[in-house]
Parts: structure tokens; sequence; C-alpha cells
């Protein structure tokens, strides 16, 4: 089972807002996930990123893959070297 970390969309249309999720790779974008470990709204000034460092940490350990933008957030957020 390959599992990642990606966002997954919320909000209204032409207003996003994401969460950031661990599912199987398998799985839609805005489908079954297994735990949730974040928040991201790019649509405030500046975007605003919640982040449980220590499910994400705890995920990225056990082998779950971010994918680009998750790994940036990550970063940003001190979760990542």
């Amino acid at each position: 089972m390959a599992v990642k970390m990606r966002l997954r969309r919320m909000g209204a249309k032409k207003a996003p807002s994401y969460r950031i999720v661990v599912a199987d790779s398998r799985y839609p974008r805005d489908g079954r996930f297994i735990e949730e470990v974040g928040f991201y709204n790019p649509m405030t000034n500046p975007a605003e990123v919640k982040i449980d460092a220590e499910k994400a940490k705890k995920w990225i350990s056990n082998g779950a893959q971010p994918t680009e933008t998750v790994r940036a957030l990550l970063k940003n957020a001190g979760v990542l070297d």
C-alpha cells in the first residue's frame, strides 16, 4: 500500500481551502483518507497553514510520501528539515 500525504480540496467554488491528509495513493483526491494532519487556506493573506507536527512526523517516519506541495508546506512550518 503506497501511502501519501496530500491535499484534499474543500470549500466553495472559486474559494478553495485544503486539508492535509494521509491517504492510499489509489484513492481519489477528495475520497477516502486514513488521517487528517493539517489545514491550508491559500485565500487569506498571508496563507493560513495549521499542521499537527507530531502526526506528520509519525506518518513520514512510517513511510508516507508527501507530494511536492505538501512537502513545501511542511518545510515552511518547520516539520521537515
